[in-house]
């Protein structure tokens, strides 16, 4: 959960960072809205936040996945993750700080240190997401699967707090407080749940390496995993494991294209009416919220289901099906548009869109991560687990990307 929670507070808080941008010297800038802001006026920090931080997030946190899954097999992987662990903790306590910080004076100079704590976070949390991956790629495929799980239950904790804060009417600054504080408490908890965990007898044992047994040898000449691990080859890996990148990264592309980039513009037909589901709740329910349950619900059903099993191009094909989405979702009722129809009035057939589209995801990703491991020998599964998650990566920064042209295409 902690790999993707401290993120998914992070850009929660939209409503804290239209405060922290507002003009000081309006009296009315912004009236804040649940989730959106009925924007009046927008200075231009107000304007370019949101560009800025899809920027500062995605392009960082892809090279550093490259990176992490090409070069980080020459560092420690406790290194790597407790590492990870500090800096964002520290990037965090610094940002709640900042909370309670008077930036109306030098709002330029906040804007330049948060992204530069956004770039930072993101190469951390990149480190930190592809060692966590790279472990795991050593146990069983019930652990992926929990972890992958985990990551879907971030942003269901995420969206639960979003709902409560507007359900208590909390100011942007203290949702914001509120945000921060549980993602340094869960960061901690991590570090002490990471400490322990490595001295566990069962966790040593499957990160110690493991002989690879051959049918022909000499009495009391086994293979060593020495020289398995000094023929370690990262365009062999990548070879076994392509088909299966391409899977994760074609499922990416789909869901961030249009999550949350379309969905937040996505209104209820009855908006306007004085209806509190329809004027406050309707988007961060269904686009966070239940795009994020059944999410993880499609996750947990991959670890139990398992199909298809180690097929790759079969996996692909599910994945690039995903592009029925494109053509309901362009349709429904986002606003504001300019170019398309809205086909799609009603909220019911919205949001079952929704169910599938949180659904599929979670299931196909999950799948596909714990199936590229297992294609390699054991002592490739750690940096194959690492190439995956570059795959992931490369998709969410080109379906953040996309998600911006399909935003001016309606």
């Amino acid at each position: 959960m902690t790999t993707l929670l401290p993120w998914n507070f992070f850009i929660t808080a939209d409503d804290y960072w239209m405060y922290k941008f507002r003009d000081v010297n309006s009296s009315v800038t912004v009236t804040m809205l649940g989730n959106s802001s009925d924007v009046i006026s927008r200075t231009p920090l107000q304007k370019s936040f949101t560009a800025y931080l899809s920027v500062a997030s995605n392009v960082p946190s892809t090279i550093f996945l490259i990176l992490n899954s090409a070069f980080a097999h020459k560092i420690s992987i406790h290194s790597r993750m407790l590492g990870s662990f500090v800096v964002i903790l520290c990037l965090f306590v610094i940002t709640t700080v900042f909370v309670h910080v008077d930036t109306d004076a030098y709002q330029y100079d906040f804007f330049y240190v948060t992204m530069a704590i956004v770039i930072v976070l993101n190469m951390a949390s990149a480190v930190l997401t592809g060692g966590l991956f790279g472990m795991l790629g050593k146990f069983s495929t019930a652990y992926i699967s929990a972890a992958s799980s985990g990551q879907s239950l971030g942003g269901v904790f995420a969206a639960l707090a979003e709902i409560l804060s507007l359900w208590l009417g909390a100011s942007p600054q203290l949702s914001a407080f509120v945000y921060f504080m549980v993602a340094n408490v869960f960061l901690v908890l991590s570090i002490v749940c990471y400490l322990v965990l490595i001295r566990a007898v069962f966790f040593k044992y499957h990160m110690e390496p493991k002989p690879q047994l051959s049918v022909q040898y000499e009495p009391g000449c086994l293979p060593s995993e020495e020289i398995n691990l000094n023929s370690l080859s990262y365009k062999r890996v990548l070879s076994k494991v392509w088909i299966y990148g391409l899977a994760v990264w074609m499922a990416f592309l789909v869901s961030l294209s249009f999550y949350p980039a379309i969905t937040v513009l996505v209104e209820s037909k009855n908006k306007g009416h004085g209806n509190i589901w329809n004027d406050k709740y309707f988007v961060p329910v269904v686009a966070y919220l239940i795009f994020s349950i059944f999410d993880y619900l499609g996750r947990v059903l991959a670890g139990w289901l398992l199909l298809p099993k180690q097929n790759a191009r079969a996996l692909l094909l599910m994945s690039a099906a995903r592009v029925i989405f494109v053509p309901l979702l362009l349709y429904c009722n986002a606003q504001p548009r300019q170019h398309l129809p809205v086909l799609i009035h009603e909220d019911a057939i919205y949001i079952l869109i929704v169910v599938l589209f949180g659904f599929t995801n979670g299931y196909l990703v999950n799948i596909t991560m714990m199936s590229a491991p297992k294609a390699c020998e054991h002592h490739e599964q750690e940096m194959a687990a690492m190439i995956m998650s570059a795959f992931l990566g490369v998709g969410l920064s080109c379906g953040a990307l996309l998600s911006m042209a399909i935003v001016s295409l309606i």
